[in-house]
């Protein structure tokens, strides 16, 4: 859970540092977790194309609390486009991995309901609706003044 304590994500959302990394099999997708309970999803597949083409950049799509406290684990189950997260309060949750959507937490007494994602909940110690950032969205671009740069060696 402290394994990248100092790496703190390009975001506007208050995230803390990063505790957990993965990506999708085809390394397209990259998800995070921090130490505030936040996962993030970012889009690195124009990148990984061409990463000397300036125009070709990472982009963040999703922002959520997902745990109140620091996530310690992450995976993307792609055959059913879902998000497993862990934190350190014990909880274990499933996120469509789109959206953001939650679908609840492993020892529920009710059935996961992948296929339904029209009616939005949230988790109880969470407040924080996901925030799903649009690729025309201008904000970030002028925050940012370190973009993410591939060093082969």
């Amino acid at each position: 859970g402290n394994l990248m304590k100092e790496l703190l994500p390009f975001s506007e959302h208050p995230s803390g540092p990063l505790t957990a990394l993965c990506t999708d099999i085809f390394t397209k997708i990259l998800l995070a977790g921090s130490k505030k309970g936040y996962i993030f999803r970012w889009n690195m597949a124009s990148f990984l194309e061409d990463p000397r083409n300036k125009k070709n950049e990472i982009k963040e799509e999703l922002c959520r609390r997902a745990h109140a406290t620091e996530v310690v684990e992450l995976f993307i189950e792609e055959e059913k486009n879902v998000i497993v997260t862990a934190s350190i309060d014990g909880s274990v949750r499933l996120w469509h991995a789109m959206t953001g959507y939650y679908f609840g937490y492993f020892g529920q007494a009710r059935k996961f309901e992948l296929s339904d994602t029209s009616r939005l909940i949230l988790p109880s110690d969470v407040s924080h609706f996901p925030a799903i950032i649009k690729e025309e969205s201008k904000h970030m671009e002028k925050k940012v003044k370190y973009p993410l740069m591939l060093d082969r060696d």
